[in-house]
């Protein structure tokens, strides 16, 4: 491959060790070039305006400028897709979701804190997350989060499989429009039961979509975020703090509730089992990871399929990959399910929602800040 066309990668930590061992990691890589490093965020600042890379990695924790205060001001004056490297504590999470939250593409868990000399357990992930983020859109990456003048998007071709009236989504051709799909035949009284699949990116979008749902929301919502252990118990505390409805990692054997949002736990799978006329939370760590993942998408929507107790929202968000679009094809085959895509426009990753709306079965495809909103017109 022509070295010119590498994408560039900064490396930004205060060990030297740790600098080498990432750069290391990328030695002879066909598409990754490492064309510096920086021992703090002042250094990174510096010399992501002179270097000029396509992805950047982060310490966390930082002597002078840390990786948090850091990100905020290369997210104002020199955007560029930032991966942060933390540490698995609470507090590692808990920063590791305020960068999300200020403009972070994704980030690795160290595995034994800032000095981590088994670092290389997480190389493989390491170089992935890097691959993709060096593939983000900074137009969208620099989007913030705010209510837009766009207006939802449908299209116009022949009606898809569903009982009630859809719009079919056209890859190559998706417009604009004022109008809001009808849906005569969606029953307003039936149970509802809402279904988030997302990815890369996610934690920026569930914050836009979950803050904005109302307390007296009649539904349950479970939550699928690709993350591991520890940090989703965060991300559902953090969405908590900033909802109307309530948010908590999910736990086994409780019962579903409406107005509450359940997020898989990292590491395991998120289903339901039925005892009697209600449905208790199952988190399985003995299905093995599904593409990589669990929790994952698919199985999630897959379980869900088995019952017919519910309408069922499925939401499909910003993620790299194709999880989601299996699980979907499983729910609209066995019941009443309304789906909805996050728009190319708005995501930071287009590759989830995209495999979703090439199956064909995507009702709706709409911007992040809008997802509430057509959820909520559809109970």
């Amino acid at each position: 491959m022509d070295f010119s066309k590498k994408r560039k990668l900064l490396i930004v930590d205060d060990s030297a060790f740790m600098r080498k061992l990432v750069s290391d990691f990328f030695q002879d890589h066909p598409t990754i070039e490492v064309i510096g490093t920086a021992r703090n965020g002042r250094d990174a600042i510096k010399k992501i305006q002179n270097l000029q890379p396509d992805v950047v990695t982060m310490d966390v924790e930082m002597p002078e400028m840390n990786g948090l205060d850091a990100l905020k001001e290369i997210m104002e004056v020199c955007p560029v897709p930032v991966i942060m490297l933390s540490s698995e504590t609470q507090s590692g999470a808990d920063t590791t979701l305020i960068a999300m939250e200020n403009g972070a593409v994704d980030f690795v868990a160290k595995p034994s804190g800032t000095i981590s000399l088994d670092l290389h357990k997480v190389k493989e992930v390491l170089i992935r997350k890097v691959e993709n983020a060096a593939q983000v859109s900074i137009i969208n990456l620099k989007k913030s989060i705010v209510p837009s003048t766009t207006i939802s998007q449908k299209v116009k071709t022949e009606p898809l499989r569903s009982t009630f009236k859809q719009a079919v989504i056209q890859k190559t051709h998706i417009e604009k429009s004022h109008s809001m799909i009808k849906r005569s035949d969606w029953r307003k009284t039936s149970k509802k039961l809402i279904l988030i699949g997302t990815s890369t990116g996610g934690p920026r979008a569930l914050q836009e979509v979950i803050t904005k749902l109302p307390k007296t929301l009649n539904a349950p919502v479970l939550i699928v975020q690709h993350m591991p252990k520890g940090f989703t118990k965060s991300l559902a505390q953090r969405l908590n703090q900033l909802s109307k409805i309530s948010v908590k990692e999910a736990e086994n054997g409780e019962i579903l509730q409406n107005g509450t949002a359940y997020v898989a736990p990292g590491g395991y799978h998120l289903k339901l089992n039925k005892i009697g006329n209600q449905f208790e939370i199952l988190i399985d760590e003995t299905e093995p990871p599904r593409a990589g993942h669990r929790p994952s998408v698919d199985v999630l929507f897959e379980n869900i399929s088995l019952y017919n107790d519910f309408d069922k929202i499925a939401v499909i968000m910003t993620g790299m990959g194709s999880d989601g679009s299996s699980g979907l094809k499983a729910l609209k085959n066995t019941g009443n399910t309304y789906a909805i895509a996050e728009s190319q426009e708005t995501c930071i990753v287009y590759g989830m929602p995209k495999a979703a709306v090439e199956t064909t079965l995507v009702d709706e495809v709409v911007d992040v800040n809008e997802i509430a909103e057509h959820i909520i017109k559809l109970l």
